[in-house]
């Protein structure tokens, strides 16, 4: 608990990020040059971006006057953000881009990181606006269309994000494209098309991290349809082109307890918890270890710490306020006080509309007892006909709360696409669609 403790400030502001850009895929490389310095990594690779970093800093020592140069470490330092959770790095970007920009106001590298900055910060609205800007400066580069992908998507503006993911797959069809057309397919219900811009992603892949990247998504792709087998092959690959990449370990922590491995789950999630305590790893080990009947005191000591992590980052975001992971907020609505995850919902849809916070924030209603307010966003999380089980489960509990009929179908749903999809929530769906059958 203190190891997970230590580090909760560090990772506080930049979490929130996690469950939006780092789903979308790795940065553009365009240029066709060699690998530049500043470059970065795709994510799950810490320490090649912290080397990337370093390479960086050195160049801008050596070139002072470049803008261009500046722009470079300030992409590298958003990555290595992303990468190792260190919110200073996000500061350290603003005043790269400030030099960049005092040298040369219009440089197309400098407004397209003031973008990425935006958007890691989850103001989306001024990185949609710096990826209008980019894209009007240099219409033919796939920098700037991620920027605007990246932001109308979590803006919930789904058409502008497709629009945008299609001019670069038209300019430059390489991994960064592929993965963000995989996520608009996947949040369209496309799961089958998602994959086959994945393998296209993977195939294209120029580095370990990108293949890593892709693999991982794949590995999600198969878990989300009950795939275990196929999901356990991906995060597996994903885990041989970079060792340690966090969310395929988190995978495969997963893929152990849907198999009953609970032990060799937590340790995976303990592993994975002392080095990127993000809310999804934390709130994924909590609510496993707490599902586990026969968990002996070393177990519960464990869960009791990765609980006082989660409050810690609750406390810290309520006073201080920025990003908020949905999955902190799933944490607060089942786990703590409703009415907090509400209030922390509420402020992020200021700023983030798509269907990942739609579904956060409808559970935050529902568990707080407002139901009649819950639904609407449960069904504007529903919109696109993204085929999540989570989500159909949260309105199939929702909609059973408020009598509906559509209720039963929803969590049947819920089950056929994963029956594992959480430790805690599917035996519960299981149980009220039995006790549906009962009373009928």
């Amino acid at each position: 608990m203190r190891r997970v403790g230590a580090v909760v400030g560090a990772t506080l502001v930049v979490a929130g990020c996690v469950a939006g850009l780092l789903s979308l895929g790795p940065d553009v490389r365009s240029d066709g040059a060699a690998p530049r310095p500043g470059a970065p990594a795709a994510a799950g690779a810490p320490g090649a971006a912290e080397s990337e970093v370093t390479a960086a800093r050195k160049h801008a020592r050596q070139y002072p006057g470049e803008p261009v140069v500046w722009a470079r470490l300030a992409d590298a330092e958003i990555e290595t953000a992303r990468t190792t959770l260190d919110a200073g790095r996000l500061d350290a970007a603003d005043r790269a881009l400030r030099r960049s920009l005092e040298l040369d106001e219009g440089n197309y590298a400098a407004v397209t990181g003031r973008g990425k900055l935006a958007n890691a910060r989850h103001e989306f609205e001024q990185g949609r606006t710096y990826g209008l800007r980019s894209t009007r400066l240099a219409p033919d580069r796939p920098d700037g269309y991620a920027v605007l992908a990246d932001a109308e998507i979590q803006l919930g503006n789904y058409p502008a994000a497709r629009k945008a993911v299609q001019r670069m797959l038209d300019i430059d069809p390489g991994s960064a494209a592929y993965t963000r057309a995989a996520y608009d397919l996947e949040t369209h219900g496309r799961t089958e098309d998602a994959a086959i811009a994945l393998r296209r992603a993977a195939q294209s892949a120029g580095t370990p991290q990108e293949t890593a990247f892709a693999e991982d998504r794949l590995g999600e792709l198969a878990w989300s349809s009950g795939q275990l087998a196929g999901a356990q092959r991906h995060f597996s690959r994903a885990l041989a082109a970079v060792p340690d990449h966090p969310y395929a370990l988190a995978g495969l922590a997963r893929w152990h307890g849907a198999h009953g491995r609970t032990k060799a789950a937590l340790d995976h999630y303990d592993r994975l918890i002392q080095r990127t305590p993000v809310p999804q790893f934390l709130l994924e080990a909590v609510e496993l270890g707490e599902s586990d009947r026969h968990a002996g005191a070393a177990t519960k000591a464990e869960v009791r710490g990765w609980r006082a992590a989660l409050d810690a980052q609750v406390r810290m975001l309520r006073a201080a306020g920025g990003p908020v992971d949905p999955h902190l907020a799933l944490y607060a609505a089942d786990h703590g006080d409703p009415e907090v995850a509400v209030r922390l919902m509420r402020e992020e849809w200021k700023h983030t509309r798509g269907v990942i916070a739609a579904d956060a924030y409808a559970w935050a209603l529902h568990r707080a007892g407002r139901d009649a307010e819950a639904v609407g966003y449960a069904r504007k999380a529903a919109a696109t006909g993204m085929r999540s089980a989570l989500f159909r489960y949260h309105r199939g509990a929702i909609e059973k709360a408020l009598g509906l009929p559509e209720a039963d179908r929803h969590l049947r749903e819920a089950l056929a696409l994963n029956r594992h999809f959480s430790p805690v929530h599917a035996p519960r769906a299981t149980r009220m669609l039995a006790k549906g059958s009962e009373s009928s």
